[in-house]
């Protein structure tokens, strides 16, 4: 495995996605989180595990396309971001939502 700065893989992982399909894929130990668009594999294999002490099986990324979006007469588009889907090893989980 490559060696990565240490100091720049937090900022690779954005936030946790917590939609419909992400919470069913937690019950397969599966995480979902939106991640810088140049990120590469191994880079949030790296990141993930040093951010919560887990051990990183595989990960799976998707990066969807681009929706028009139009401000009065002006056409854009939305941000371009990318989708990482990270299955943990057995007996390892991380807590997206802490006890108060």
């Amino acid at each position: 495995m490559a060696e990565f700065d240490p100091r720049n893989l937090p900022d690779l992982i954005r936030r946790p996605l917590v939609t419909e399909k992400a919470t069913m894929l937690l019950e397969q130990n599966k995480y979902v989180f939106e991640v810088a668009p140049k990120a590469t594999k191994p880079q949030i294999k790296a990141a993930i595990e040093s951010l919560f002490d887990v051990t990183v099986t595989r990960v799976n990324t998707h990066t969807p396309p681009r929706k028009a979006r139009r401000v009065g007469r002006f056409m854009g588009h939305r941000a371009q971001y990318k989708r990482a889907v990270v299955t943990l090893a057995a007996g390892d989980s991380i807590t997206l939502f802490p006890e108060v």
